[in-house]
């Protein structure tokens, strides 16, 4: 059976991009008109840009285009959804937004103390890999996902959670202190750890596991997320199965495998360029850094003779 039967609202979201385009222009007002209100000299950088315009796109591509509706429908879409949404977007977000946008952000008083222990590798490590494995137990994403305002406040608190697990990797705010490459390799390795029980428990389940996925009138309901409630009245539906011939088990289990490997290639890069960045800083002209040891010296030398005189 065709996606077209849902209807244009459903399959490409046009509510969600006005929203976007809205957002977007904000943050180019703010960045480059408004910039002088917030009495900042520096320029919005091209890659600042490009990285924001992209998470905008992105969002919109696994949110508001077919794919949103086909993550309702096979549980293989719902986790290549996740794997974009919290392990790739959140990234172009961090660094798509200047550094004096996001120093407004969080050092407003009610956020400042939050975000700085949110913030701290460890607890926000296990707060994402909490929440995502909350998420994915088969009651809690049944009850999730047959409520429009539980289901968007918990994938918003998910994907600030994101945000916040790539913050400590990732953010280069002036006067802040940066993860060494090895604690970010350490980093990476341990979120890659830690995710995999809940991947585990996807692939190797010998049952389906998910009602919305499976039932019919769980799955009918599940899609008024997506589908307006007008539209799924005049429709003579009975499950998924109308819509693919993958067998509910093997959906599960291939949307288990597909997250994982989105996860690693992801995370993959992301262990490249920090050993590349490494690599390269370890490289550099060693006349330049006995150079710079003895400027350093000497500076030390007078700074004590000064005392001393």
């Amino acid at each position: 059976m065709p996606l077209s039967i849902f209807g244009f609202q459903a399959l490409w979201s046009p509510y969600l991009i006005g929203v976007l385009v809205f957002i977007t222009i904000i943050y180019f007002l703010v960045t480059t008109k408004w910039r002088k209100d917030f009495k900042v000299s520096e320029p919005l950088k091209r890659g600042e840009a490009i990285y924001f315009v992209l998470a905008m796109v992105t969002i919109y591509i696994i949110k508001g285009s077919p794919i949103d509706l086909m993550a309702h429908i096979m549980f293989t879409m719902h986790m290549v959804q996740m794997a974009i949404l919290l392990l790739l977007v959140p990234i172009f977000i961090i660094k798509g937004i200047p550094w004096w946008v996001w120093k407004v952000a969080i050092e407003a008083p009610v956020v400042k103390p939050l975000f700085r222990v949110l913030t701290l590798p460890v607890v926000a490590i296990f707060v994402f890999i909490g929440l995502f494995s909350f998420y994915h137990l088969p009651s809690v994403l049944d009850y999730i996902k047959l409520n429009e305002t539980l289901h968007s406040t918990y994938t918003f608190v998910l994907f600030v959670s994101s945000v916040l697990m790539y913050w400590p990797l990732i953010q280069k705010m002036p006067e802040s202190s940066q993860m060494k490459p090895l604690y970010k390799l350490a980093y990476i390795i341990a979120n890659a750890v830690l995710i995999t029980p809940a991947c585990a428990l996807i692939i190797f389940a010998p049952n389906a596991m998910y009602e919305t996925y499976t039932n019919g009138d769980a799955w009918l309901k599940a899609m008024e997320l997506c589908v307006p409630a007008s539209t799924l009245s005049g429709l003579s539906l009975s499950g998924p199965e109308l819509f693919t011939d993958m067998k509910p088990v093997a959906d599960q289990q291939l949307g288990g495998v597909l997250m994982k490997i989105l996860q690693e290639l992801i995370f993959g890069v992301l262990i490249a360029s920090i050993f590349t960045k490494w690599y390269r800083s370890e490289q550099k002209d060693p006349d330049k850094i006995t150079a710079d040891a003895l400027k350093a010296h000497q500076k030390k030398w007078e700074s004590e003779h000064q005392h001393q005189l």
